[in-house]
């Protein structure tokens, strides 16, 4: 089954939908990947919320950002599958949904992300290039991608 998408501005988000998106990001950055960092960083406020639901529930989740509110290029991030959902092709289809929005809200524009590093071959197939050296984010190998 494929998820539904629901695209929201931070000022329509309710506060069932934003207690669902803190929590399935609790689960997959915090608890999963056992990484005590302040998820809540002020940025959520500037950027677009793409949410997936099946049957009701927030099994999807990425947040899409303007040139110059979270990178100098359009970005996206916080990109999740709930766990019991992975390896159905959610994945690829969060990625191409975010490339859509960022295409029709902001143009045809570079697209940087920073990706987990055990995911660079993942958002390869989705044009991604890898720019630089890895790097250590909240104690997390990370890697600098970008695509046009």
């Amino acid at each position: 089954m494929k998820p539904t998408w629901v695209k929201k501005k931070w000022t329509e988000i309710s506060l069932k939908e934003l207690y669902g998106i803190l929590r399935l990001r609790s689960e997959v950055f915090v608890v999963e990947q056992d990484c005590v960092y302040q998820d809540i960083d002020n940025k959520d406020q500037q950027a677009i919320h793409l949410l997936g639901y099946i049957n009701n529930e927030l099994i999807a989740y990425s947040r899409i950002f303007n040139e110059g509110n979270y990178f100098k290029e359009t970005s996206f991030g916080r990109a999740i599958i709930k766990k019991e959902k992975r390896g159905l092709g959610i994945g690829d289809d969060l990625v191409k949904e975010s490339l859509k929005i960022i295409k029709k809200e902001y143009g045809n524009k570079k697209v940087k992300i920073s990706a987990q590093a055990h995911l660079k071959k993942f958002y390869a197939k989705h044009g991604f290039k890898t720019k630089g050296e890895e790097y250590l984010e909240d104690g997390i190998p990370h890697v600098s991608m970008e695509c046009l």
